[in-house]
């Protein structure tokens, strides 16, 4: 059994540190806090240098460390920066496929993956980011085995 990641929107750390933690990803329903959240097995480390290194052209070295909200025995929350995804937003096909494949080629502890089913995933996060802006709320991440 890995570790179950749980994106979703809040306006702040104090509600995103709310986030109901003792129901199991299934019986989240992905819209507590009234944001179509995302459920996946994709670290948020790995989302944010994606995005950045793929997208903005920003050097691994360089993205920003995530935010520890809430440090549990059971379970963490930790906020994103914004810049991980507002880029999105803005761009076109072309980046997000061009993105995708630079992503495709880099050897995670899985292999490579393919570059059609990270052109998928960047589709759901632009939504993501897009449901995130319109309405103010910042990127947390529910993290717990």
């Amino acid at each position: 059994m890995g570790v179950t990641y749980k994106y979703f929107g809040a306006p702040d750390g104090a509600t995103a540190a709310r986030v109901p933690i003792s129901m199991r990803p299934e019986e989240l329903g992905g819209d507590e806090l009234g944001m179509g959240g995302m459920f996946t097995k994709i670290k948020p480390e790995t989302m944010a240098a994606m995005v950045l290194t793929g997208i903005e052209g920003i050097p691994l070295h360089k993205v920003p460390p995530l935010e520890l909200v809430v440090l549990h025995p059971d379970y963490a929350v930790v906020r994103l920066p914004m810049t991980v995804v507002d880029p999105l937003r803005g761009v076109g096909e072309e980046s997000v496929g061009a993105a995708a494949f630079i992503w495709s080629t880099v050897p995670d502890r899985g292999g490579p993956r393919d570059a059609f089913n990270v052109y998928q995933l960047l589709h759901e996060w632009q939504d993501f980011s897009n449901r995130l802006h319109e309405a103010g709320h910042q990127p947390y991440c529910l993290v717990w085995p």
